[in-house]
């Protein structure tokens, strides 16, 4: 696999940029069901990592990562900055003695997901991230043992993501302060949802160009 850490700052700079150019989408969704805080917080934690870029193209995978989740446990605060922090610090645990490929990145993420999900004692359906990154990780895994090609596990994954990401329309929320609304959450795409789909999208939008940059 070509990516190296030393996309990252790629990487964030895409991340940053998708977060930014639907801001006020995101906003108004999470002001909807939540608190309406939900971008300004991710932001806070973006903004960390920005200042931070450089150093991090020159760390490996597994240091990397540990930087980005304890950097945004620390940044953002609050339910976001710990399930993106547990996310990455968990990342960073599994890849320990791994060489990345696809087969290994499956196992890895799934482990991050796994992460997420004791961290907010919360499953898919319950109308949150997870409702994103859980059907990301099982097509991830799924591809890794069927052996699907990479260029097609990428153009695949912003579909399922985006499907997700929409299906939390139909839910009733059950964590978090749109859960006091019951019922009435019914109806609204899920704030963290959407800006996971985002950023998702974005991640592979970057590793699917550099892909297919010759070596």
């Amino acid at each position: 696999m070509k990516f190296m850490p030393a996309l990252l700052p790629n990487l964030i700079d895409a991340i940053a940029e998708v977060i930014k150019k639907n801001a006020e989408e995101v906003t108004a969704l999470d002001q909807a069901i939540g608190d309406g805080d939900h971008v300004i917080n991710l932001q806070r934690g973006i903004q960390a990592l920005l200042a931070q870029r450089d150093e991090l193209s020159q760390l490996d995978w597994v240091a990397a990562w540990q930087k980005i989740g304890m950097t945004l446990m620390s940044s953002i605060g609050g339910a976001s900055g710990s399930l993106y922090g547990t996310l990455f610090i968990a990342l960073s645990k599994a890849a320990r003695e791994q060489t990345l490929n696809l087969q290994s990145f499956a196992g890895i993420f799934a482990k991050g997901v796994d992460a997420i999900k004791q961290r907010g004692k919360s499953e898919a359906g319950e109308k949150t991230m997870l409702d994103v990154y859980i059907p990301v990780a099982d097509y991830l895994r799924t591809a890794a043992a069927d052996s699907i090609a990479l260029p097609d596990v990428l153009a695949n994954i912003p579909r399922i993501a985006a499907a997700g990401m929409e299906s939390t329309c139909d839910m009733v929320a059950t964590k978090g302060r749109a859960s006091f609304l019951g019922e009435r959450s019914r109806g609204h795409i899920d704030a963290g949802a959407k800006t996971a789909q985002l950023m998702i999208c974005a991640i592979v939008d970057v590793l699917a160009k550099q892909l297919a940059t010759p070596a």
